[in-house]
């Protein structure tokens, strides 16, 4: 009984945060009924025509739609590979520097963007590469004539990523040398006793020590396939880099709010978590499968 009256204040402190749960995130799902009507604002849900499944036969119909899914799983693909990648490279040459002090200084440097939102980073990036700015300064020391960055389709996908990478890469590279740190040191000794250079130790030693982990964010990532970060590309785009730039949520957001399109916008809205949420479920599969990784 004593112990039951102590588990009472952990409900407790449950509570808010699932009063905010279901009042921010469970409710407002009853607005998913728009996506079978022809919603009116002025009747209301309950008064709006149903029609079923017209709105998806719409949206698949319209040529804007191919365009945005493809941009959207373009440019979060490339995202999810870089954030992979680089953050792997950095922490395996972080891992080999000897000088502690140095080693710290450079990891909290580049963990420090993470910490500031597109808001702030959207600014940054559109300063550094604006007509006059540092990037076309550089540019015109060896004779390039200026780029307009941010008004160039075929150049806007690879700054949405390159700048996402900048941003994240640090974060991410804190997990890979928790998961190197883990690594047993006698494998290092045994090696340098055999004879292994520092890259075969590398090879031989420090990377079968991380696929695990490596393999784990990998298939977790799967789930963010169709996440291609609205917040990044909503304070980045313009209407000339729609063609290569747009994503999902963008086009949610111009179509329901300035269009007035809600029932179109909750439809695509509608599509794009049903995916999501199966490639979720899909990605803790694997994640089970071969990372032997489980939340519940």
């Amino acid at each position: 009984m004593k112990n039951r009256s102590f588990e009472i204040h952990y409900y407790l402190m449950l509570l808010p945060g699932l009063v905010w749960l279901v009042l921010f995130s469970l409710v407002p799902m009853f607005g998913i009924v728009m996506a079978f009507q022809d919603y009116n604002p002025g009747a209301g849900i309950f008064g709006s025509e149903w029609v079923r499944l017209e709105n998806f036969e719409y949206m698949f119909v319209l040529s804007d739609s191919r365009v945005v899914f493809f941009n959207t799983i373009y440019i979060a693909v490339l995202k999810i590979i870089g954030n992979l990648v680089v953050p792997l490279v950095f922490a395996l040459m972080l891992n080999e520097l000897r000088i502690q002090i140095v080693k710290r200084w450079v990891q909290t440097i580049v963990y420090l963007p993470h910490f500031l939102s597109w808001v702030i980073l959207s600014g940054i990036l559109l300063d550094v590469f604006a007509f006059k700015g540092p990037v076309n300064s550089i540019l015109a020391v060896f004779g390039i004539e200026p780029v307009l960055f941010f008004a160039r389709a075929d150049l806007f996908p690879y700054i949405i990523v390159g700048s996402d990478v900048w941003k994240e890469f640090g974060f991410n590279t804190i997990i890979y040398l928790a998961a190197l740190t883990g690594i047993n040191p006698a494998l290092y000794e045994a090696a340098a006793m055999d004879g292994a250079t520092r890259m075969q130790r590398l090879r031989h030693v420090t990377l079968p020590g991380i696929t695990t982990t490596v393999v784990l964010l990998a298939v977790l990532s799967l789930g963010n396939v169709l996440n291609a970060g609205f917040d990044q590309v909503f304070n980045l785009y313009n209407p000339l880099v729609y063609s290569t730039g747009d994503i999902i949520d963008t086009w949610v957001y111009r179509a329901g709010l300035l269009n007035l399109q809600f029932s179109l916008a909750t439809a695509m809205g509608l599509l794009k978590s049903v995916v999501s949420f199966v490639l979720i479920v899909l990605s803790y599969y694997l994640a089970s499968r071969f990372a032997n990784y489980r939340i519940f």
